[in-house]
């Protein structure tokens, strides 16, 4: 552990923390993922690491490591819930579909973006049917995609108005983050899940090249675009990879042990148990570390390594993330789980690393 004692976790804590902010500021629906992948592009050019754009769209990156025939494939995506144009209506009105898991009890009343094929944003909210409840004498109308719409903010009256203006159906729709980081050290935005621990990828990745850290195993990080909607760790997973970890969001509520300030490690999700050897690998790092963490069931929750396993890899497989509440809604986490995810990766790492002095 002699390369970890003097490693300023607070620093890379707040590089990760940074780096979420700015990927919660690029728009980046499921499928949508040029703009956030060509910023992680930019940032990993600028630290001098390895990375590349995948066919679908993701980005692949090499964090450099000793054996290949060992190696390890860490995970966080960077698309996110949204929806796109179903419908434009007779009245300028536009009804939406979502994309991925996004509930309409949490998109009404927020502002969005309607992104058009050719390149135009229009800003607009989305709102509950006859909306003004000084008119609307029956305010318990269900919410779901039927009793929504978004109004667009321009001057349009009609179907002719809103195609006029280049909107068409299966434009995408993107909710507004409100992303805030509090002086205590909270973080409140949507969308924590997933751009919050891709941050903290980012980190590992710049404590690696910063450090001079080689592990003995080599490291890949995928930066995926798809999971919301069940494919994005697919592929790929190159030869030589043993592992492979989702480092996603761990969940907060009732009936989890996890809080905001915590490291997760999940045991088991709907896909079923993760491997035994990695989940008690995980822990024992945790424990030996002083690393705060919990261990925790998700009853409903898949992950980009399901999908990674799925496609046929015959890999072991773990999932991680900083707790997160409210996940899909207005979601909240701390710096302190930050920085207790970055630590248990690095931690973790480190049981199979060397600092390469010659590079020194």
């Amino acid at each position: 552990m002699e390369s970890l004692k003097n490693v300023k976790w607070d620093d890379y804590t707040e590089y990760a923390v940074e780096q979420a902010r700015r990927l919660l500021e690029i728009d980046s629906p499921s499928g949508y993922g040029e703009k956030v992948t060509n910023y992680l592009l930019k940032e990993f050019g600028r630290l001098g690491i390895k990375a590349e754009r995948t066919n679908k769209g993701g980005v692949f990156a090499d964090f450099g490591g000793e054996n290949c025939e060992d190696a390890l494939l860490l995970e966080a995506h960077c698309d996110t819930l949204g929806a796109m144009v179903h419908q434009i209506k007779e009245n300028g009105r536009l009804k939406l579909t979502p994309v991925g898991g996004m509930r309409p009890e949490n998109a009404e009343a927020e502002n969005c973006r309607i992104l058009t094929k050719a390149g135009q944003i229009y800003e607009g909210t989305c709102q509950l049917l006859n909306a003004s409840v000084h008119v609307n004498g029956d305010y318990t109308v269900k919410r779901d995609w039927d009793t929504l719409e978004v109004v667009i903010d321009e001057n349009v009256n009609s179907k002719e108005d809103v195609k006029a203006l280049g909107i068409m159906n299966g434009d995408y729709v993107c909710f507004e983050p409100r992303t805030r980081v509090t002086g205590s050290g909270y973080i409140k935005s949507r969308f924590l899940d997933d751009k919050l621990s891709a941050g903290i990828l980012m980190a590992v990745g710049k404590y690696l090249k910063e450090n001079r850290v080689v592990p003995a195993r080599r490291v890949y990080a995928h930066f995926t675009i798809f999971e919301e909607v069940g494919h994005g760790g697919a592929s790929p997973c190159p030869a030589g990879v043993t592992e492979a970890w989702s480092v996603d969001m761990g969940c907060v509520g009732e009936g989890m042990e996890c809080t905001e300030r915590q490291v997760s490690i999940c045991a088991k999700d709907s896909g079923g148990p993760y491997s035994y050897e990695v989940v008690r690998r995980m822990i024992q790092v945790a424990q030996e570390n002083s690393i705060d963490f919990a261990v925790d069931i998700y009853p409903y929750y898949g992950s980009d390594v399901e999908a990674t396993l799925n496609a046929g890899n015959d890999i072991r497989h773990g999932l991680i993330g900083p707790g997160v509440y409210a996940s899909h809604g207005y979601e909240r986490s701390h710096k302190d789980g930050v920085r207790n995810t970055f630590k248990l990766i690095c931690c973790y790492l480190e049981e199979a690393g060397d600092t390469n002095e010659e590079d020194k």
